[in-house]
């Protein structure tokens, strides 16, 4: 077949070369780059709310060796949320959309020097709507963005804490963060109402204890923290059940070497009440208490539950 043939049937001019046809060709690629430019900024965009922590590999570093816990995976309304601010990733949580608490929140503590103490309460946009920016937000300016849209059907609101008698309890504690993974902690997704006595002292004074462990001790340190849900104790906004107020919280540590190999674990657990008491345990210990609220095997929190 000749050369001309073939171009004719590939739509060229009869005839024609095909060094001819390179400033045609180059022109109608130079016209398909800004739309190849969109197309890859849709797709490289990620989501805060994702089907599973898995499927964000950012999201996976801050569980110890990728072992995502069994603890909650089943909990009717979960959430998993890879908690983004300043196009970054600083956390994940497992929330609870009907209790609007987290089951529990999973980090890598940093050492701090303060700062990042946040005025602003944000929240998550992708909660109220999955094609929403990513990025946490303050929720005051989300519901100016969006007028006459409720911002709380799946997640607790700056105002159900509001004259409710109790703290909006950090779960991953800001001072466990450099900034800015310290303002990322300021997510209503990531509080509970928390007794004003015990998130006051005893709590925060093993949060502060955790933190001198975690400097002197381990080159990494895996946590996770979560609130055990109350049967029926809300807040409750206008004669509705807004926010539970959990009975326990708890948290539990894996702290690694320069290799990841396990140097000590521990956990914790306390009463949601004045009796202001932080009881110390064993992974196993808390594995067993966590047990007795749950309907579903709670399996290891840490992979081979941070044992060398």
């Amino acid at each position: 077949m000749s050369r001309g043939s073939v171009w004719q049937q590939t739509g060229a001019p009869v005839g024609s070369s095909p060094e001819s046809q390179i400033p045609e060709v180059l022109s109608t690629m130079q016209s398909l780059l800004p739309l190849c430019a969109l197309l890859l900024f849709l797709f490289s965009v990620r989501a805060d709310v994702v089907g599973r922590f898995e499927d964000e590999p950012e999201c996976m570093k801050y569980f110890y060796k990728d072992k995502v816990p069994e603890l909650g995976a089943s909990t009717p309304g979960a959430a998993r949320l890879c908690h983004r601010f300043v196009n970054r990733y600083h956390f994940a949580t497992l929330y609870d959309t009907n209790h609007r608490i987290a089951v529990y929140a999973a980090y890598q503590f940093q050492p701090s020097n303060g700062g990042g103490r946040e005025k602003r309460w944000f929240v998550e946009p992708q909660l109220v709507n999955l094609s929403w920016q990513a990025e946490m937000k303050d929720g005051y300016w989300l519901g100016r963005d969006h007028p006459g849209v409720y911002l709380g059907e799946r997640q607790a609101l700056n105002e159900d804490y509001t004259h409710s008698g109790f703290d909006r309890g950090h779960l991953n504690p800001n001072g466990h963060h450099a900034v800015p993974g310290r303002n990322a902690t300021f997510t209503l997704t990531n509080v509970v109402p928390q007794n004003p006595k015990l998130n006051q002292n005893a709590w925060r004074i093993h949060e502060s204890k955790l933190t001198d462990l975690f400097r002197s001790k381990c080159s990494k340190a895996y946590v996770l923290v979560g609130a055990v849900p109350s049967a029926d104790n809300w807040i409750v906004k206008n004669n509705i059940k807004r926010v539970n107020i959990p009975d326990y919280l708890w948290n539990a540590y894996c702290c690694v070497d320069n290799n990841g190999m396990p140097l000590q674990s521990g956990a914790a657990t306390a009463r949601n009440t004045e009796e202001n008491w932080v009881e110390n345990l064993s992974l196993d210990g808390l594995g067993e208490f966590l047990q007795q609220s749950s309907n579903q095997p709670i399996g290891e929190l840490f992979y081979n539950n941070c044992r060398a």
